[in-house]
């Protein structure tokens, strides 16, 4: 399966929409067999979940995400975990042995300057 994690500079991103970009995570029986950055291709209001699927994206993961982005994931078949902190590699971790659980919250906020 493969987990994106909206990160900045190896953390989990506060915002999805606005993140630097995505560590891809492929995991497999409970392993990380590969991981790599893909660079966020911009912030437009359905355009991420609809990218992130296109890549074959089974899990998204982020601290905050507002709720069309959640319900495009979810129609889309892709689990959504938000309310993760840290470092990416402790948060994908932390996953895969079960320990992660979505607060199941909702950005209502969204950052109006961008870098």
């Amino acid at each position: 399966m493969k987990i994106a994690i909206a990160c900045e500079d190896k953390r989990v991103s506060q915002h999805f929409g606005y993140c630097e970009g995505f560590m891809i995570y492929d995991v497999k029986e409970g392993n990380i067999e590969d991981k790599k950055f893909v660079e966020n291709p911009g912030h437009r209001p359905g355009f991420l979940p609809n990218f992130l699927k296109e890549g074959g994206v089974d899990i998204i993961i982020a601290d905050g995400m507002g709720s069309n982005a959640q319900t495009i994931f979810d129609k889309n078949g892709i689990e959504v975990v938000v309310g993760a902190q840290g470092l990416c590699d402790d948060v994908i971790e932390k996953y895969i042995k079960g320990q992660l659980k979505s607060t199941e919250s909702i950005c209502h906020e969204h950052y109006l300057d961008q870098k």
